[in-house]
């Protein structure tokens, strides 16, 4: 048998460029290059410039030649579920994982990001971007500068003394809250989130003063039975200020997070970010039909999550809730 034949790389293309230009023969060329005279007569038919043979233009000939295009592009059945599932708000890990798991399709969640990301770079089409849980046409975090009102918070307890079993996520019963803003004055949502099921429920707040959001609080984890209301983690705006009334009536313990720091209540941040993709800053929400924000809240919890075995938040709160009520055992101390 013959030798398999391999692609020229860089390297290689430079050396028949200066070979070239030096006037040797094919077969000269090819003895340097350990070669066939026919590999490097096909090479400069098939990648030659105009100009003359260009190693950098050569090589990427060759790629553009073996570049099939994505697995999206090349499969538009598959190209059709991934979009469908990314519009209901599933993230590109989710969309992989129940593809394998309901249709047998399989799919790396890095193709869905690469996907959107090319057809931004292609098309200028920045609405791509929504079909991405968080809504940015560029990954990653970025920082932001501000001040903190940590200092003017009345009984503030920092989240350093937050009990260790709300940490794991394994014990039900630790709740963040945080509170959406947009670019009308006075317009806000308030996000309460659950840290074992990731159950999240937005309400509407007629302002951002820390009486109606106290009463709203109040009014959704009163219901609840003691052992699902341990603790509330908080950051530190001023719309949390009467954080103690529901320690005192709920027995609730609240802490804060450190200033500056957000990221320790990731889990309502994450739910916060989803949920932008429908409710933007510059969102009206006078506008909104009535029923909206209820209607994107039961999108939410009832959409499939990784870190819950690819189960919704209803699906585990509601065994949370029901162990809970129907237990006989004794519940682990909070």
């Amino acid at each position: 048998m013959g030798r398999c034949f391999e692609h020229f790389d860089l390297e290689q293309r430079c050396e028949i460029a200066r070979c070239r230009q030096a006037g040797q023969s094919l077969r000269q060329i090819a003895a340097a290059l350990d070669c066939a005279p026919s590999s490097v007569s096909r090479e400069l038919k098939r990648n030659a410039a105009t100009n003359g043979y260009l190693p950098a233009y050569a090589a990427q000939q060759a790629h553009a030649r073996r570049w099939r295009g994505s697995k999206l592009l090349r499969d538009p059945s598959l190209q059709a579920l991934v979009l469908e599932r990314l519009c209901l708000g599933w993230a590109p890990q989710t969309v992989a994982a129940r593809l394998a798991q309901d249709h047998g399709r399989h799919i790396s969640h890095e193709t869905i990001y690469r996907f959107i990301a090319a057809q931004i770079a292609r098309t200028k089409d920045y609405s791509w971007r929504l079909y991405l849980p968080r809504a940015k046409s560029k990954r990653g975090w970025r920082g932001r500068k501000g001040g903190s009102s940590a200092d003017h918070i009345q009984r503030r307890v920092p989240l350093s003394q937050r009990p260790a079993g709300a940490s794991d996520r394994k014990q039900p019963g630790h709740w963040e809250a945080d509170l959406m803003l947009f670019s009308v004055y006075g317009q806000a949502v308030l996000a309460l989130h659950e840290r074992t099921s990731r159950l999240t429920a937005f309400i509407r707040q007629p302002s951002k003063a820390a009486t109606p959001l106290a009463n709203t609080l109040r009014a959704l984890l009163a219901p609840l039975p003691k052992p699902l209301r341990r603790t509330l983690t908080f950051d530190n705006g001023t719309e949390f200020a009467l954080h103690y009334t529901l320690r005192d009536e709920l027995g609730i313990k609240t802490f804060f997070c450190d200033p500056h720091a957000p990221w320790q209540k990731g889990g309502v941040e994450n739910a916060i970010g989803r949920l932008r993709r429908w409710l933007p800053r510059k969102t009206d929400l006078s506008q909104l039909p009535p029923g909206h924000l209820h209607d994107l809240a039961l999108l939410y919890n009832h959409t499939p999550r990784k870190c819950l075995g690819f189960r919704t938040p209803a699906e585990v709160f509601a065994n949370v809730l029901h162990f809970k009520c129907e237990s006989t055992s004794p519940l682990s101390p909070g």
